[in-house]
């Protein structure tokens, strides 16, 4: 049990997160040290955030630099960084788009969400999204999100948002309708188990869209930056979507967000349409220009395979493993009927590894794209000590009454 910092338990933050009893105070890599000094394998990266691992030299220099040159200048005035961040999205995306920048994913959403509204014009605003799907938490990107359970006390929920089967064509095709748009999807549903889209799938989504005059966004905001083995998680799909969001990985931990789209619909947008105060301000594109100039140098797509196969394989092996699914290194683990993913991940952080209960029964893995082999099979040597101490846990027989 870690130390409580002086003041933590009366801090006056809102609970909007679950009580959690460590503290992290620094990091290096794949490890992180709590407050007491314990040392942990990180194995979720700050929900797939920092791809580079943490306090990456590059991305650090860069963020120094910018801190003492020019933080701020708001987005009525050109800056040098941001233009130079867009350029390199355009370039992994394969030309001829248009950035917007942001602070975060659900806002990179809202951008994708209000141009498709731009591009349709009025009576055509309906985007059709996926059950299991999560797209953010403002009130549009919460109903854009496919898990009602979220929506329940926020309601009403802006209008606008439809939601069908994960996968399923017949299903997408016959909710559209004269007042859709644009179809909205994630290449692998992160926050609904990592679940991945067929090739099939999304080929045949592309196909609707084309037939229909919707806008296909893709929501690479957790996929993007080589996560799944690919700059872009759906460009191992065959397809070419109109609008693609990022965040998360662009900034290594710096807040930054993009929205992506094809030229001629980015231009549905006139000036006054959209905007941010902090949105690709020098310090956070100072960041996202090392982490991407990083990532070219180190081939992050390549390594995530590489890491990807190497840690699925051993993770196929562990007992108490039922499934491993996802793409490089998002990996989810389908655990044994009767171990709970809550008790597990509990257990492996008590042990020194971090890992993200995803759903009731699935773990989610998603550490630096420039994790070694080493670190590899000692995080899954500590998943497997979790697993089989909860496992004898599960299946001690409750002592008889006195």
């Amino acid at each position: 049990m870690t130390t409580t910092p002086p003041g933590a338990d009366i801090a006056p933050l809102m609970p909007t997160y679950a009580p959690n009893d460590v503290t992290f105070v620094r990091g290096e890599g794949s490890r992180l040290v709590d407050v007491d000094g314990k040392a942990y394998l990180d194995f979720l990266g700050g929900l797939a955030v920092t791809g580079l691992g943490h306090a990456h030299p590059a991305v650090a220099a860069a963020i120094a630099e910018a801190a003492g040159t020019l933080l701020h200048v708001s987005n009525l005035y050109r800056s040098v960084p941001g233009p130079k961040v867009a350029a390199v999205l355009d370039e992994l995306l394969g030309g001829g788009g248009k950035v917007f920048f942001t602070n975060s994913g659900a806002e990179a959403n809202e951008c994708a969400i209000k141009l498709a509204r731009r591009w349709g014009g009025r009576g055509r605003h309906v985007v059709v999204s996926a059950f299991g799907s999560f797209h953010g938490r403002t009130l549009a990107t919460l109903h854009a999100t496919g898990q009602p359970g979220k929506h329940e006390a926020f309601q009403p929920l802006p209008e606008g948002f439809r939601h069908v089967a994960w996968q399923d064509v017949d299903a997408l095709e016959a909710a559209i309708d004269p007042s859709v748009v644009a179809v909205l999807l994630e290449p692998v549903q992160g926050e609904g188990g990592v679940h991945p889209a067929t090739a099939e799938y999304f080929a045949a989504v592309r196909a609707l869209c084309d037939e229909r005059n919707l806008l296909f966004l893709v929501d690479e905001v957790q996929t993007g930056l080589g996560r799944t083995g690919a700059w872009f998680a759906h460009q191992d799909l065959g397809v070419r979507p109109d609008v693609v969001t990022i965040a998360k990985a662009l900034g290594n931990g710096m807040p930054i967000g993009a929205c992506w789209a094809r030229a001629e619909v980015a231009d549905s947008f006139r000036p006054g349409d959209h905007g941010t105060t902090y949105g690709g301000q020098p310090l956070a594109a100072s960041a996202a220009l090392a982490v991407l100039e990083t990532m070219r140098a180190e081939d992050v797509p390549a390594r995530a395979r590489r890491a990807g196969e190497r840690l699925r394989a051993a993770l196929e092996a562990l007992d108490g493993v039922v499934a491993v699914r996802g793409r490089g290194l998002l990996l989810g683990v389908e655990l044994a009927p009767g171990l709970d993913a809550r008790a597990v991940a509990a257990a492996a952080l008590d042990g020194g590894l971090v890992v993200n209960p995803v759903t009731a029964d699935t773990i989610r893995l998603a550490p630096s794209l420039l994790v070694t082999d080493d670190e590899v099979d000692e995080a899954v040597a500590l998943l497997g000590t979790a697993l089989a101490a909860v496992a004898a846990v599960a299946t001690t027989p409750d002592e008889e009454p006195a």
